[in-house]
C-alpha cells in the first residue's frame, strides 16, 4: 500500500509483521491484530500512510461495501472502528507534536 494512492481496501494482520511509514519515516510497526487502511475507507480520500511487510503476513482484507455491511449489522463494529480511527489520531498527533 502506498501514500497517496485511493483506498479501496483496509486490512486487519492475521500473522506477521508490517511497518506503517509517511513520507518514508516508520511510524507505527503493526503486529497480528493490528489495523490499516481504514482511515481512507471511511472518508474515501488518498492513503495517508505506506504499509510494507516486514515478514511474511496473512491479511485479511476488507472492501467498503464489506466494511459498511458490518458496521451496519453490528454498531458494536463501528463503534469499534471510531475508537480504532480516533487512537490512530492521536498517536500520530503524539508524534508530530
Amino acid at each position: 500500500m502506498k501514500e497517496g494512492q485511493t483506498g479501496m481496501t483496509m486490512y486487519i494482520v492475521l500473522e506477521g509483521r508490517v511497518n506503517i511509514s509517511i513520507d518514508k519515516k516508520v511510524v507505527e510497526k503493526l503486529v497480528p491484530g493490528g489495523v490499516f487502511g481504514e482511515m481512507a475507507l471511511v472518508d474515501q480520500s488518498s492513503r495517508t500512510a505506506s504499509a510494507v511487510a516486514r515478514t511474511d503476513c496473512a491479511l485479511l482484507s476488507i472492501n467498503r461495501e464489506a466494511l459498511i455491511a458490518l458496521v451496519k449489522s453490528d454498531t458494536a463494529i463501528g463503534m469499534a472502528m471510531m475508537r480504532c480511527v480516533a487512537d490512530r489520531i492521536r498517536y500520530m498527533n503524539s508524534l508530530f507534536a
